[in-house]
């Protein structure tokens, strides 16, 4: 048997580098592509950030939202002239509001509606107290007598009140009660439900339903 001549096994090592390490590359490629989808995979299963404790939404006008609500293309009000009994239809699933008169719709308003765990509740309502001026009793900040937030977006049935501080609530706007201490305001929208279950609106919209509706108008709210 002839030996094999000298170039042709140093040739043949080199191709068999050449290939151990194409294969090392892509198989340390396929690895790191692995890590970075289960990171993703992890990443994708924590807590949504909108409801996390850095965004929390308050019931009310300020609740420390963050800069760039949606533009909002939905609202619009038709209503100052026309007659009949008013009435109020909400849909959850649509994040929308629609005011009747003599069963005409002249208005439609953007909604933000109760977030998980804090959900609006379903159900024929009547509107039972109307405040133009109205702050939550149980949403907003502890305050020094300077009127500083020392504690802010606290909620005054569970959180301790610092010494020398007291307690103010978050504005809500032309607040128009439906059950308990639920009811539909002026408040920020940011494009999903995340209000402590109060039915939040655009304050020109607020202010014209506000306007419109008397203690006894019925308010239906459906998925």
């Amino acid at each position: 048997m002839h030996a094999l001549p000298l170039d042709f096994l140093r040739g043949l090592r080199i191709k068999n580098a050449v290939e151990t390490h194409m294969h090392r590359s892509v198989l340390g490629l396929l690895q790191a592509g692995f890590s970075v989808g289960l990171v993703l995979l992890i990443a994708s299963c924590g807590e949504d950030a909108r409801f996390s404790g850095n965004t929390q939404y308050l019931g009310g006008v300020y609740g420390g939202a963050p800069a760039g609500p949606p533009r909002d293309t939905v609202s619009y009000w038709d209503g100052d002239n026309a007659g009949g009994s008013p009435s109020i239809k909400i849909s959850l699933g649509e994040q929308r509001a629609y005011f009747y008169k003599g069963g005409v719709l002249v208005g439609v308003s953007q909604l933000s509606t109760g977030r998980e765990g804090l959900n609006t509740p379903l159900g024929h309502f009547k509107i039972t107290q109307k405040d133009k001026d109205h702050a939550s009793s149980i949403f907003g900040d502890y305050v020094d007598s300077a009127g500083n937030v020392v504690v802010p977006n606290v909620d005054a049935t569970k959180d301790p009140r610092p010494p020398g501080t007291h307690f103010r609530g978050t504005p809500m706007p032309y607040f128009m009660r439906i059950v308990s201490g639920t009811g539909l305001h002026a408040g920020y929208l940011p494009g999903y439900p995340a209000s402590h279950g109060c039915i939040r609106m655009p304050e020109f919209m607020a202010e014209n339903f506000f306007k419109s509706v008397s203690v006894g108008t019925p308010v239906t709210i459906t998925n």
